[in-house]
């Protein structure tokens, strides 16, 4: 009979951890007596990071005596203590390959719900001081699993653990688990996952997204050619277009990437505002840094020009036929400029809302004019900041634009902040927007970090490869003494994104635009051709990354 081993809780602290305060519940201990299960939590304890842990469906964790013990021989350690997997429940039986999402259990007074496994993260690599754990409980299919609480009640240390219900189809946790993080999946074991009920909607969520099919492979050239100036066009008072092509017929982007050109020994990406033919490139660029005013006052045609294949998710949907709204400011009216040209023959109904600073500043006006003219359903609103004609909150429900427009937006972050507020506040939920700044980091648990502009390294250069972060406008030579790249990003203050730190989550999967990298340890499933996992990444040759 299986049976509660240990009730072990624990409230959320602050724990420094590399130079850095994590703020993490990940630190249990045994208490004696009875606690009552409720909804949450059990009474005494508490998560640190309720967007990965806690919170209804991830109430209460469980692991297992025998894969104590498994590890205590695996890792030769015998320092091991009930909690210290971030455990509340440590039981005696109930492993992760008998135990199927949806299993119900009894145990004292209350009743609990199998809802999914355990979240890979880093935390449980701090609590345990060893960096690979995340990793290793994948890989030897020893995660643990999250219970709901169906039935709130007290429970305590030696109480029976009896089955009350099966879950739908007996998947197991072990199953499961390694259906998300491994490779090789099973299709007809994925769509028997998102018919389980009981699964927690992040994890169907998941697999769903697993079962679509996947998007086209990026269409394109690896790394950087060469493209030829073959005009440049002055198109307002600080905005000139460059027109880009070596005679072939070039990659036809999607309406609203962007190009990232090597110039001036910087990368820069630039949005395309259009494709005059199937030979040639637009990008249009405004004259506010080292790059753009090398572009505008040195670069002339017949120059010679290091470009990126087109890329960028900001793309108009072919799918969509609601009527759309193109959002823009400043130079902002580039990939907007390109979606409209896409929708030359729509029937949808198309909403033209540019706001600039006067008209000398006023890119693209007739093109623009004229494109919309011959829509059979446009309309068209341009508004001049130097003439206190802005587009606000008050101006966007005065429109009344469709509630169920699609909405494209690019500008500066402030403009576009605004008017995500703005748009939220007239009905209009379906947004989307460019940005190329660098992403906002991802960075579970950590509290109290600072934005800091991008630098070069502390200390000594490296003499290794030259690594560029793209976003952030910066190339540091490597350093051997780093295990990995993000650990070199993070030194250098560029915004990361990570969770497990170890290759399995692929929270930190970056788009590698040229160069190669090698991995140290393999992550457990490789990232899609043309990206890395910087966690466990290090660089074979110079790279440059969409960072």
């Amino acid at each position: 009979m299986p049976r509660l081993l240990s009730l072990n809780v624990g409230l959320p602290k602050d724990v420094p951890w590399q130079g850095r305060t994590v703020h993490t519940g990940i630190f249990k201990y045994p208490v004696e007596g009875p606690r009552t299960a409720r909804k949450l939590n059990i009474d005494g304890d508490g998560q640190g990071d309720l967007g990965g842990h806690g919170g209804e469906q991830r109430a209460v964790m469980v692991y297992q005596r025998q894969s104590y013990d498994y590890w205590r021989d695996e890792l030769g350690r015998d320092d091991w203590e009930y909690g210290q997997f971030g455990e509340n429940f440590t039981v005696d039986g109930l492993l992760d390959d008998e135990v199927h999402i949806g299993d119900r259990y009894r145990i004292g007074d209350a009743e609990f719900e199998v809802s999914q496994p355990r979240v890979t993260c880093f935390r449980v690599g701090m609590r345990l001081g060893d960096p690979e754990m995340p990793s290793l409980l994948v890989a030897r299919h020893r995660p643990g699993f999250y219970l709901r609480v169906i039935t709130e009640g007290e429970v305590r240390a030696g109480d029976e653990i009896v089955r009350t219900a099966v879950g739908r189809h007996e998947l197991s946790v072990a199953t499961v688990d390694a259906l998300l993080y491994l490779p090789k999946r099973d299709v007809v074991t994925l769509r028997k996952a998102v018919d389980i009920p009981a699964l927690s909607p992040g994890w169907r969520g998941s697999f769903e997204d697993l079962l679509r099919p996947k998007a086209e492979p990026a269409i394109g050239w690896p790394g950087f050619r060469k493209l030829r100036v073959t005009r440049i066009v002055p198109e307002s008072a600080t905005i000139s277009s460059i027109l880009l092509s070596d005679g072939s017929v070039l990659p036809q982007p999607k309406p609203g990437q962007f190009l990232t050109l090597r110039a001036a020994s910087q990368v820069r990406s630039y949005s395309l505002s259009g494709t005059p033919s199937d030979t040639e490139y637009r990008i249009s660029v405004k004259r506010d840094g080292v790059v753009s005013t090398f572009l505008h006052t040195q670069l002339k045609v017949g120059d010679d020009v290091e470009v990126a294949a087109p890329r960028g998710d900001f793309t108009l949907s072919e799918e969509d036929s609601n009527p759309v709204v193109l959002l823009s400011a400043g130079v902002g009216v580039t990939p907007v400029l390109a979606m409209l040209r896409a929708l030359e023959k729509t029937e949808r109904e198309v909403w033209w809302l540019h706001t600039t600073r006067s008209p000398a500043d006023h890119a693209f006006a007739d093109e623009a004019h004229n494109l919309l003219a011959a829509l059979k359903n446009s309309h068209e609103h341009v508004y001049y900041t130097s003439e206190r004609n802005r587009l606000d909150r008050d101006e966007l429900a005065a429109l009344s634009l469709p509630a169920d427009a699609t909405v494209y937006m690019c500008g500066p972050a402030g403009f576009m902040d605004d008017m995500r507020a703005a748009l939220k506040d007239v009905g209009l939920t379906d947004v989307h927007q460019e940005l190329f700044g660098a992403l906002p980091a991802i960075n579970p648990g950590i509290v109290g970090a600072t934005t800091t502009t991008p630098h070069q390294l502390a200390g000594a250069q490296g003499t290794g490869p030259r690594i560029t972060f793209a976003r952030s406008g910066l190339t540091v030579p490597w350093r051997e003494d780093f295990p990995n790249l993000l650990e070199f990003a993070e030194a250098c203050d560029v915004p990361t994104r990570w969770a497990c730190r170890t290759g399995v989550c692929h929270t930190c999967v970056t788009p590698v635009l040229s160069g190669d990298v090698s991995y140290r340890p393999d992550p457990l499933e490789p990232p899609e051709p043309g990206s890395a996992l910087v966690c466990c990444a290090t660089p074979s040759e110079d790279l440059v990354l969409d960072l």
